[in-house]
């Protein structure tokens, strides 16, 4: 083992040591920030969603041509892929923009729902996944149990309702879609958790270093971000009301 141990002990990286209270105030600051990105991007999200939604223009644009649509999608899908792998390489500006822009676009593919749903439906639906988000988040900060256990099992559910959902888009089964309704619910109520403890270690990523810091709470935001999408879109199959 000792080819794995540095040459000269003088070479390796300083410890920062902290106490309780400094760790704390450390995680409580960094949280505040993903939180206050996460808000931003939900606003901008729902802003884009309802200007398609009351524009007939717009929902032609991009509801009228289905490689469009599609094409939105698979661009949604590259961008936050490229985001998550890449963000702690790329300027600051650079990964704030694609944070943007990724918002944006969901926010165009998202005007479906103001087209289909009753406004009041969204509302109400937007109240229930922010108590459950916020309960559940607050569980994953809090909690003295240690939630990384869950992840494997939560990454093969995800796997397996996507894979599901993929699959009725085809065979169209009333059953599975409320199977996967239901599936979809519970998965991201568990991931908000789970992402939330996850989320808390980043606060000493960029403990030397301020840019680092931020992208590290823009990472954070997007995780927590998109389990508040989808756990709204889940909630919406149930208590949405078509018009």
């Amino acid at each position: 083992m000792d080819e794995l141990l540095p040459e000269n002990p003088a070479e390796q990286p300083p410890q920062i040591l902290l106490t309780a209270e400094e760790a704390s105030a450390i995680q409580t600051r960094f949280m505040t920030q993903v939180y206050g990105w996460m808000a931003g991007a939900l606003a901008l999200t729902g802003g884009i969603a309802m200007v398609v939604g009351a524009s007939a223009e717009l929902q032609e644009l991009v509801f009228g041509n289905r490689f469009v649509f599609w094409g939105l999608l698979l661009l949604e899908v590259f961008v936050v892929g490229w985001l998550s792998a890449r963000i702690f390489t790329m300027p600051i500006n650079q990964a704030i923009g694609a944070f943007a822009a990724y918002s944006v676009l969901n926010g165009l593919t998202l005007g479906l729902v103001f087209m289909v749903y009753t406004t009041g439906s969204l509302a109400s639906t937007f109240f229930v996944t922010a108590g459950t988000f916020g309960a559940m988040s607050l569980y994953g900060y809090f909690t003295r149990t240690d939630l990384s256990s869950w992840g494997n099992l939560l990454l093969m559910g995800l796997i397996g309702l996507i894979i599901a959902s993929v699959v009725n888009l085809f065979w169209a089964n009333e059953m599975l879609y409320w199977i996967t309704t239901y599936v979809g619910v519970l998965l991201f109520v568990a991931l908000t958790a789970y992402d939330t403890q996850k989320v808390k270690q980043f606060a000493f990523i960029g403990l030397e270093d301020q840019e680092m810091d931020r992208k590290a709470a823009l990472l954070g935001a997007l995780t927590l971000y998109l389990d508040f999408v989808n756990l709204f879109l889940y909630l919406l199959r149930l208590f949405g009301r078509r018009k």
